[in-house]
Formats: structure tokens, C-alpha cells, sequence
């Protein structure tokens, strides 16, 4: 005599809920052998056992419930052995990606450590600068906040269109002249920091050299006070600055919503 499963039984077997067998018969996907015309009650035969188990082992290789539906409905060796190598390739697609938002998280992670254990932020300091890539969005005149703000937003859609490997730290780029005629926060290029690619559109390589650098913490209005530190001590120093200025955002609205918290590193390359 053939045996019938309750859906509570079927349900413990597969270590599953009966409203996901509920929601199987909803769509279509896995349907009862037997209701009950009297109570509703849902009874599977064992020979549906094992259509279970394969739409249980599609969904944990990452299928969606519309693509095994389609699948059951005829498959045999081919389609099967297709339809496991696409599904390879969309999680090999999905492993490059995860690595990407992995880069990005590490190299956010490693700036909010690195200056968490500076001890005077404030100090102005001489170093080596590591090459950088940056991908770039020029600021329209009168370089203002607000198209600072667009700017950097369209760098972010557009590495997002390109498939860039942006990391999430945006900066600006603001000329030396206006630096020294205290145009302090007018940028005229708006960037995100980024891994090596081949691409090289609205993409410049910042070379390995010494800069000089600091801080600013807070309220970016008042970002002059760093600037002006940084040439009394290149002025003191006998050092010549031999660039324009690139502002990184290390602490942004992006990690802190009080803006005492706020940090941008500036940098200049020196000779």
C-alpha cells in the first residue's frame, strides 16, 4: 500500500516549516498528491520525497524558486548539466563582487584604524606617499558645495556603471593657487580612491613620492586652519610644494553622523 506523508511529517523530515511546504503549493512548485475535501489537510506521497530533495539542494546551490520550477517541469542529464555550469558562472560573478565589497570594507577599515592610533592628528608630518589611483569627476564652476556634492555623486554612479573597483572613500582635488589666495574649500575635482585597473578614462595615477601632509578634523568650513599649518611649516621647513592639494575623506557622513567627528587628510607632494 502506498504511503501518504502529513505535511507535518513531510515538514520534520526535511527540517523545514510547514509554511514553506504552503508556500510551495502556493506557487506551484511542490503540490500536495492528496487534499482532503473535508478538512484540507495536505498529504504527499513517498514517491514526492524526492522532488523535495532536489528542490531543496537547487535552492542551497542558489537557485531561485522560479528556476527550479521551470527545471522540474523537464529535465534530464543535459539541461541539468547545463543549468549547473550557468549557475557556476553566476556565482563565480557573485565571488568577484563579494571580493570587491570585501576590498572596499578592508580599505575602509584599515584608514579608520590607522588614524585612530595617531596620537596629535594636528601635527604636520612628511612621508612617503604610496602610488594611489584615483578615478576623477570634474566640479563645476563656482565650485560650490553643493556641485562638490554632485560631483562626487556622479563619480560614484559612473564607477558604478564602468564596474569600477572604487573603494568607498571619496576626496577633492583643490588647487595650490587657490589654496594661497584662501579659496580653501573651492575643489574643482571631485574623486574616489580605487584598486589598479586597466581602464583609464578619468583615471590618474597619483606616483609614489614625499608629501607633506595633516589633518583637519570637524566642520569643514574651517579646513583654512589646516592649510595654513601646512605652509607655515613648508615655509619654515624650506620645503617647496609642488602640487595641487588631495583632501581624503578618512571619516565622513558615511561612518559618523556628528561632524566633530569628521576627518579629511591633506596632502601635498613637496620637493
Amino acid at each position: 500500500m502506498k504511503r501518504y506523508f502529513s505535511i507535518g511529517e513531510l515538514a520534520g523530515y526535511q527540517n523545514i516549516s510547514k509554511q514553506t511546504l504552503i508556500y510551495y503549493d502556493k506557487i506551484g512548485l511542490f503540490c500536495p498528491h492528496y487534499v482532503d475535501p473535508n478538512n484540507g489537510y495536505r498529504y504527499y506521497s513517498e514517491n514526492q520525497l524526492d522532488i523535495l530533495d532536489t528542490i531543496l539542494i537547487m535552492k542551497n546551490l542558489g537557485f531561485s524558486l522560479e528556476d527550479i520550477k521551470r527545471h522540474l517541469e523537464d529535465y534530464n542529464l543535459d539541461n541539468s548539466r547545463s543549468l549547473m555550469k550557468n549557475q557556476l558562472r553566476v556565482i563565480e560573478d557573485k565571488i568577484r563582487e563579494l571580493n570587491l565589497i570585501k576590498g572596499r570594507i578592508l580599505h575602509k577599515c584599515r584608514w579608520l584604524d590607522y588614524v585612530k592610533n595617531i596620537k596629535d592628528r594636528e601635527a604636520v608630518t612628511v612621508e612617503k606617499f604610496d602610488p594611489q589611483y584615483i578615478f576623477c569627476m570634474p566640479v563645476k564652476p563656482p565650485y560650490s558645495y553643493t556641485n562638490i556634492s554632485i560631483a562626487t555623486k556622479a563619480c560614484f554612479t559612473e564607477a558604478a556603471h564602468r564596474g569600477l573597483p572604487v573603494f568607498f572613500q571619496s576626496g577633492v582635488i583643490v588647487p595650490l593657487e587657490h589654496i594661497k589666495s584662501e579659496r580653501y574649500t573651492e575643489a574643482v575635482t571631485a574623486f574616489l580612491s580605487m584598486a589598479e585597473t586597466e581602464q583609464t578614462d578619468n583615471i590618474i595615477l597619483l606616483k609614489a613620492g614625499r608629501c607633506v601632509s595633516t589633518y583637519h578634523l570637524g566642520d569643514y568650513d574651517l579646513i583654512g586652519t589646516a592649510y595654513r599649518r601646512i605652509l607655515d611649516y613648508c615655509a619654515k621647513e624650506g620645503l617647496d610644494i609642488i602640487s595641487d592639494s588631495y583632501e581624503f575623506c578618512i571619516n565622513d557622513y558615511i561612518t559618523s553622523k556628528n561632524t566633530d567627528e569628521y576627518i579629511t587628510k591633506i596632502c601635498f607632494y613637496v620637493r
